[in-house]
């Protein structure tokens, strides 16, 4: 068997695999979770187990061993059946596991990263403060360094699994406001001393996967928790970002095809005027419409992640899928509720919550708007 035959097996052989994981173990729970907002922490834990935590991380370190293509397979399975389940699986992977991964040492990675690779651990990144959003320069949190250990005062907003993360990945500045490399990365485990969660988003989708304040008060930390040198968190950042928009366009493509199925099959089955309602034009070209920007998504996704895995310069092209995928699978989710109608309005039916999940993925690591100011701006640098 040729290599691209036996690298397509083993793509099918993922995704079936997600597929199963998330028909069995997930589905008959989704709405559930949905209305309680319940953080599923026992099915993290079975993500784990089936190697869905650790996706990117070397096998000696606990992890699958696998590349961004299969990682876009896995994400794009779990996601058509619940974006929050996927949101957490993509925020655990590519920000908190694989930035200590990059840029810790040999004694940080045995530390942390196999405990995150297996799913014994969940972890949590801490960039996005209350007022420094896209402008993270100015971010407010500090660390100071105090002998042997930094000492950490603060908040950070927005965190996935801000409050239930064994472990967080947080940057801090410890330089001067503007700099580029006035920032630093630290990991902060759950239980230090002066380490608390805040408020938990109540959110309008992606509800089952945890948003939280997470509040740093004189909380000290030892030197050795610091990855990497000090000043290049805020460059670390950048770089796990670049991997962070491939994961959420993943997710926004799981999104887009869940919806897309389920209009698929609903316009077969529903009858107007005798036949089925797929018989008709402006249904028709609605599903259409959605085929096409699902398989360009999914080619811009592919291509990033190319580069990526490759070592190529994937700023641009991870940009542009995140930014791609992420409008079309809110575009392609609104359609769905159209296409089902009064029924898409409903709880009853799937597609109101691909809808409202949806629009996570336009804001989550980047706006569509700072997707477009990167993308313009590796343009112009490349004239």
């Amino acid at each position: 068997m040729s290599p691209e035959k036996q690298t397509l097996v083993d793509q099918h052989i993922i995704q079936d695999s997600a597929r199963q994981f998330a028909q069995t173990y997930i589905l008959p729970h989704v709405m559930e979770w949905d209305e309680t907002q319940v953080f599923p922490m026992g099915l993290m834990h079975q993500l784990g187990d089936h190697g869905f935590l650790g996706v990117l991380i070397p096998e000696e370190y606990g992890g699958a061993g696998l590349g961004y293509q299969e990682y876009i397979t896995i994400i794009t399975e779990i996601a058509k059946v619940c974006g929050s389940i996927g949101l957490s699986l993509a925020a655990h992977n590519s920000l908190c596991t694989n930035h200590i991964y990059t840029f810790g040492n040999e004694e940080q990675r045995q530390r942390w990263v196999t405990k995150l690779a297996t799913g014994e651990w969940i972890g949590a990144w801490g960039l996005t403060e209350p007022n420094t959003g896209s402008d993270a320069m100015r971010m407010q949190c500090t660390a100071v360094k105090d002998g042997d250990e930094w000492v950490l005062n603060g908040t950070k907003c927005w965190i996935t699994h801000g409050k239930s993360g064994h472990v967080a990945v947080v940057i801090a500045r410890t330089g001067d406001l503007l700099d580029s490399h006035g920032m630093t990365a630290f990991v902060v485990e759950r239980g230090t001393a002066g380490f608390k969660a805040g408020k938990k988003e109540n959110k309008l989708g992606m509800r089952a996967s945890e948003t939280a304040e997470m509040i740093f008060e004189d909380c000290r930390i030892p030197a050795s928790n610091m990855l990497g040198k000090e000043g290049d968190g805020f460059i670390q950042s950048m770089k796990i970002l670049d991997g962070g928009r491939i994961s959420i366009g993943s997710l926004a493509l799981g999104i887009a095809k869940g919806a897309y199925e389920a209009s698929v099959k609903y316009s077969q089955e529903r009858q107007q005027f005798g036949k089925p309602i797929s018989s008709f034009q402006a249904i028709s070209f609605k599903l259409a419409d959605m085929a096409v920007k699902i398989e360009a998504a999914e080619m811009l996704l592919r291509k990033a992640a190319h580069l990526k895995m490759t070592g190529q310069h994937a700023t641009k092209l991870a940009a542009m899928a995140k930014y791609y995928a992420s409008e079309i699978s809110v575009q392609i989710s609104t359609d769905a509720v159209q296409i089902f109608g009064g029924y898409g309005y409903t709880k009853d039916f799937p597609v109101e919550k691909f809808y409202r999940d949806s629009k996570l993925c336009t804001i989550g690591e980047g706006t569509s708007e700072i997707q477009k100011i990167v993308i313009a701006r590796e343009i112009l640098k490349d004239l």
